[in-house]
């Protein structure tokens, strides 16, 4: 029986392209360039999870037992342990970047809905009792 191939970060995202496209799912490395044009969602869906760690993504849609059938033979090898290390930190920074951006547009809407609000409500005043 021959050893679990293992796959650099590196080469998880070289191939990240219809001609050759790598996902990761549950720290396996899986080469879907074959059922890109199979996959009922669409090739868009699966190359949006190129290069990255698609594990989430791939649970959150509740794939069948037969799509997780298809896996195995798609198999490629496991990402080394090292490097999946490096891309949860590098995914983690990303969402904190995400949302912190996320906190600062919300924070100027905090600041213009009260005013529009109250416009509103001044402008309701005026129009229906003809005074304030």
């Amino acid at each position: 029986m021959s050893a679990e191939k293992v796959v650099t970060l590196e080469e998880l995202r070289k191939y990240n392209t219809k001609e050759k496209l790598y996902v990761l799912i549950h720290g396996n490395v899986y080469d879907v360039t074959k059922f890109l044009d199979e996959h009922p969602g669409g090739d868009e869906v699966i190359i949006a999870e190129a290069s990255q760690d698609a594990t989430e993504a791939f649970e959150d849609v509740g794939h069948s037992d037969e799509a997780r059938e298809l896996l195995p033979g798609m198999l490629v090898g496991k990402l080394e342990q090292t490097e999946e290390i490096k891309l949860k930190s590098g995914a983690k920074e990303a969402q904190e970047k995400r949302l912190a951006s996320a906190v600062e547009q919300g924070s100027s809407l905090m600041y213009w809905a009260p005013i529009g609000l109250l416009a509103a409500w001044f402008g309701y005043r005026f129009y229906s009792t003809g005074a304030l």
